[in-house]
């Protein structure tokens, strides 16, 4: 969902990632649901795992609860929100989780003079 809320709110100006340390096999279809009733379509993202090369070749890194799971380089501006896991959330406490990503990546992008789309 941060992933989708990036490409949509910044566009072009970001190149986002999205990887996870145990991702799933698909992407959850209730947060496919909650993202397209605020017009972001997510249902063809394909979970993939984090790579060492795609943390080091990175400016910041947003993590959710991956712990000693992730690589951390010196210099790479780290970020853990800690958040519910959506998995086998109802769709009522996923729209929660997906309002708070949303607010998040907003004071991200803005903490990095990226202006947004709304």
């Amino acid at each position: 969902m941060a992933a989708g809320f990036v490409r949509f709110l910044a566009g072009d100006r970001v190149e986002v990632l999205s990887a996870g340390s145990e991702p799933a096999s698909h992407v959850n279809p209730v947060a496919v649901t909650v993202m397209a009733e605020v017009g972001i379509d997510i249902h063809g993202f394909t979970p993939r795992i984090l790579e060492t090369k795609d943390v080091a070749t990175s400016d910041v890194v947003i993590t959710m609860g991956c712990g000693d799971a992730c690589p951390v380089f010196p210099g790479i501006r780290y970020e853990d929100w800690v958040l519910e896991d959506p998995a086998g959330q109802g769709i009522a406490q996923v729209r929660i989780i997906r309002d708070q990503i949303r607010t998040r990546v907003g004071t991200l992008l803005e903490s990095l003079d990226i202006p947004v789309s709304s």
